[in-house]
């Protein structure tokens, strides 16, 4: 009998980039283990997507649940996307908790994975594609700590990427940076924030879509020559970054 295919892991999978990269994953036959906190969004994203949608509810920083997750599914792909909703406010109007949520949950838990990826390790030929952000490269100043804890992601996963190599491990990391998109629900309200502190003035060019950013991760999960890659998503396809 042939082994069965082995799955993707993707975190924050319930909503937003996570839950569109589950979908486009399972229609191109991949089973997809979705990692998220909300039980009732995981149930409903089940029955959509049915037999190939292998919900889990924990919280994607929790070291010991990605050990059990990995030695678990034994994944070939794994998506690092799960991250805390900004607080829209200029600098001087945060608080320290609400500026460093995002390094508490989206820089953490792509250390915490690339860190258990490297160290279980995943087999040869494993790959993991990290979500980072266009703001990454641009900043983002009425959304706190966000857009360094996006550049952060970005640099573990190049960091991995190094040692990957130095030890062998033939495991492929790439990194996704998605440009602003008002198509999801925290994109929604940071390009509401962004209209409101230009008087209104909103961009005309066509918005990013979830489906694309699904549609980029099937690409490199099929593509061999994808890993150590960086790549700008924007509505008009994936563009390749040079390393800085």
């Amino acid at each position: 009998m042939p082994e069965p295919t082995r799955p993707a892991v993707v975190t924050g999978a319930s909503r937003g980039f996570g839950r569109a990269i589950a979908t486009a994953l399972v229609a191109a036959g991949m089973p997809v283990v979705g990692l998220a906190r909300d039980a009732g969004r995981l149930r409903t994203q089940q029955e959509e997507l049915g037999e190939g949608f292998v919900p889990v509810v924990g919280d994607a920083v929790d070291e010991e649940l990605a050990r059990w997750v990995l030695a678990e599914h034994d994944p070939r792909l794994l998506v690092l996307n799960a991250g805390a909703a900004p607080t829209m406010a200029p600098v001087h109007e945060h608080t320290w908790e609400s500026f460093s949520a995002p390094w508490e949950v989206d820089a953490r838990q792509a250390f915490t994975w690339a860190k258990v990826a490297l160290t279980a390790p995943l087999p040869p030929g494993s790959h993991v594609v990290a979500v980072s952000s266009g703001a990454a490269l641009r900043g983002s100043p009425l959304s706190g700590g966000y857009a360094g804890a996006k550049a952060a992601v970005r640099f573990v996963a190049r960091y991995a990427a190094e040692e990957s190599d130095r030890a062998g491990l033939g495991i492929g990391f790439t990194t996704l940076l998605p440009q602003l998109t008002a198509a999801t629900d925290l994109g929604a309200a940071a390009a509401a924030a962004y209209a409101a502190r230009a008087g209104g003035v909103t961009s005309g060019a066509p918005g990013l879509t979830p489906e694309q950013v699904g549609k980029a991760v099937v690409g490199i999960a099929l593509d061999d020559a994808a890993p150590g890659a960086e790549y700008l998503l924007t509505a008009a396809g994936p563009q390749p970054l040079e390393a800085p």
